[in-house]
């Protein structure tokens, strides 16, 4: 019932305003300050407000708000705490720091493409047999050496 009230009070005195800034000749903006005057009243009467009002001033919905919030951080801090052990990603990340480290494992693999397409700056093409590995195969013999196969 107060806030039937203070809406209606709201919307008057928005009505007031609009009314004076249309005496102004400032019709635009007192067709604006009208619409959103009128949002109170209307709010009231389709029971938005009844509603709103029951769900503030009610203990049980906030003990709900309380209870989503606490299963948010429980998910929050799951997710932080598995991100810090590496639940399943752990001996991915040591090995791939290891290979890091370590360097490539045929790091003359690629030397082949970097320039066979282009001709040299004096007009002759680059050698394929200097750039190119004896073993077509030793890249991939020493990638399942790494994995001890």
């Amino acid at each position: 019932m107060l806030t039937s009230t203070v809406c209606a009070a709201l919307s008057a005195a928005g009505l007031g305003i609009a009314a004076l800034t249309a005496y102004r000749k400032k019709f635009l903006a007192a067709t604006r300050i009208a619409a959103y005057s009128l949002i109170p009243v209307g709010l009231v009467m389709t029971g938005v407000i009844d509603w709103v009002t029951s769900v503030v001033f009610k203990p049980t919905v906030w003990a709900g708000f309380g209870l989503l919030a606490l299963s948010a951080v429980l998910f929050m801090v799951s997710r932080g705490v598995e991100r810090r052990r590496g639940i399943g990603g752990r001996r991915e990340r040591k090995a791939a720091r290891a290979t890091a480290a370590s360097g490539a494992v045929a790091p003359a693999a690629s030397a082949p493409s970097l320039g066979a397409g282009r001709p040299a700056a004096g007009g002759k093409a680059p050698q394929a047999a200097e750039s190119a590995p004896k073993d077509d195969f030793s890249d991939i013999e020493a990638i399942l050496k790494k994995h001890g196969i």
